[in-house]
């Protein structure tokens, strides 16, 4: 069998370590790199650490609009499709990279198989929300983190094949998990000390292109008692600098960094007393590490997390963060997605797909 797998982002980089090792050791795969984070911390990092495999192909496809984006990956694909005529298209999540190694597949006739299917914020406004949904509508094989994603593709009434086969990001996380824990050292050079400090994240184009709710967004972090630790995303960055907030949050007790490996980051959010982010993969990383998530936002595509009470909903509204970070956590926390054996099964299901 041999797959073409297109990846673009942090997150994507994630999961493809989960599923390329189990794939390679029986197949082929050829694995394109979009190029949609070109940031040399959102990208060739996550393959040296993660195991990676080198991309066979890089795009070079990062700037610009959605539209624009798409646009120029539809067209690098469709002849990269046509000369590698693979027996199937693998795609990951919901991002730019997602949507358009799907649609260039399905119009090529070839099946596609997307990773991280049925999840829904029920948000249309989000472009990620658009690129799920598309992207579950064209697949052939719907591969699913949770049995509400199951549901989500059931009552839309999909035409591909829908397997629940756990979260490929949480093979990743309990692999990993030891190493990061003993990973001190990012908390050294961040100058905190394990349970009293919140890690932050924001990169989400609806908080941070919007001088309006980026104010409340900066307001928000310097509002949070005690240290704050904010790995910067370059997006978030250059808005704050334009706007010339960068060095107000800084001198408001929040330690700006530059955007960290999964090692780094997964060792501050295990020894953080809580995760304040508008990521979607960061509220499923808190809740696997067993860390309270304040989400900045007001939906979410994991809704288990929220249900479970390991996570709360604030959008940018200071009182409701404020009190989310103090609220007690629940006495359990049930396994949601999957036993860390995904990567397996995904290879297993594309295997049936391709017989």
């Amino acid at each position: 069998m041999r797959v073409l797998t297109v990846i673009g982002n942090r997150p994507q980089f994630i999961k493809a370590a989960a599923v390329s090792q189990f794939l390679r050791a029986e197949h082929e795969e050829l694995l394109v790199h979009t190029g949609q984070h070109y940031d040399d911390e959102l990208s060739s990092v996550f393959f040296e650490e993660l195991g990676i495999p080198a991309p066979d192909r890089e795009l070079g496809i990062g700037g610009g609009s959605n539209t624009e984006q798409t646009a120029r990956m539809l067209a690098a694909l469709a002849p990269l499709l046509e000369a590698e005529r693979p027996d199937a298209v693998l795609v990951y999540g919901d991002t730019n990279s997602t949507l358009a190694g799907g649609l260039a597949a399905a119009q090529a006739r070839v099946p596609v198989a997307h990773v991280e299917a049925g999840m829904r914020s029920f948000d249309r406004t989000m472009p990620e929300e658009l690129n799920r949904v598309l992207t579950d509508h064209l697949s052939d094989l719907l591969l699913c983190p949770s049995p509400v994603a199951v549901a989500n593709l059931e009552r839309e009434g999909v035409a591909g094949r829908v397997e629940e086969v756990g979260d490929v990001m949480v093979d990743v996380a309990l692999l990993l998990e030891p190493r990061a824990r003993e990973n001190t050292a990012a908390l050294a050079r961040a100058g905190v000390e394990p349970g009293r400090y919140v890690l932050a994240t924001a990169h989400r184009a609806a908080n941070v292109d919007d001088p309006v709710r980026l104010r409340r967004l900066v307001d928000l972090l310097i509002a949070v008692p005690g240290p704050v630790v904010l790995p910067l995303h370059p997006r978030t960055r250059a808005r704050l600098e334009r706007a010339g907030w960068l060095a107000e949050l800084e001198a408001g007790g929040v330690t700006v960094l530059p955007p960290l490996g999964y090692v780094d980051f997964t060792a501050l959010l295990l020894h953080a007393r809580a995760l304040l982010t508008d990521s979607g993969g960061a509220q499923k990383e808190a809740y696997v590490a067993g860390v309270r998530c304040v989400t900045l936002r007001d939906t979410t595509e994991w809704v288990e997390t929220v249900e479970s009470g390991w996570n709360a909903l604030v959008d940018l509204d200071v009182a409701r963060a404020l009190a989310a970070l103090e609220r007690p956590l629940p006495p359990a926390r049930p396994p949601l997605y999957g036993d860390g054996h995904a990567g397996a099964r995904v290879v297993a299901a594309l295997e049936a797909l391709a017989s």
